[in-house]
């Protein structure tokens, strides 16, 4: 399977000729979910979910998985194709194995609602929490790490990982970070988080 970083949390899977695309969000490239056979979306929040770039997925005739908020939007326009899932849900989308799991984005302020969020295992090796810390039901290869945001600090997401305990994690959520900060980032994740890491610049591939 490989592995291609788009900017912020979006990333595409490739193998056997099909594309899986998850969170092609406003962050992300206009183009990021070109192509894919299947999309993915953890949640609502546009810097996930960017309408547009999932009519436009969906009209070049992929297939959408996600929660019920965003389904909600698109599945009259195109009946069939767009498909909600929950936690604790499977499915097979464009020949990839997926799992679903969580329930709630991660808390921004107990004054804030918290929004749906899920994230999905694919192939059962690699995990895109989305917004949230959820730890999967069993084990994962290759977890695809939200590393700065408004829910979150470092001392959390090291111990996200040390609790998941990957093989490997890669840097997503990372739009807001700044070229300043990421050395640091880099260093306090690699040193404490107790498996391989690596941050991907937008369009670097892995082969996984």
């Amino acid at each position: 399977m490989r592995l291609t970083k788009k900017k912020h949390s979006c990333i595409r899977l490739e193998k056997d000729g099909a594309t899986l695309v998850v969170d092609p969000g406003a962050f992300s490239e206009e183009d990021a979910a070109a192509g894919a056979d299947a999309v993915l979306v953890t949640h609502e929040h546009p810097d996930h979910y960017d309408e547009g770039r999932l009519r436009a997925a969906l009209e070049a005739g992929a297939q959408v998985w996600t929660l019920r908020s965003v389904a909600a939007e698109l599945a009259a326009a195109y009946p069939g194709r767009v498909h909600t899932v929950g936690h604790g849900d499977a499915f097979t989308a464009a020949g990839f194995d997926v799992e679903v799991h969580g329930e709630l984005h991660a808390v921004i302020h107990p004054d804030l609602p918290r929004v749906t969020n899920v994230g999905f295992l694919v192939d059962g090796a690699v995990f895109h929490p989305g917004d949230a810390l959820t730890v999967p039901e069993r084990p994962v290869d290759t977890l695809m790490l939200p590393v700065m945001a408004p829910w979150n600090k470092i001392s959390e997401v090291i111990d996200y990982v040390r609790e998941v305990g990957p093989r490997l994690t890669i840097d997503v959520h990372d739009a807001l970070l700044t070229e300043l900060a990421r050395p640091i980032y880099d260093r306090h994740v690699s040193t404490l988080g107790r498996a391989e890491h690596r941050r991907l610049a937008p369009g670097d591939v892995r082969e996984l």
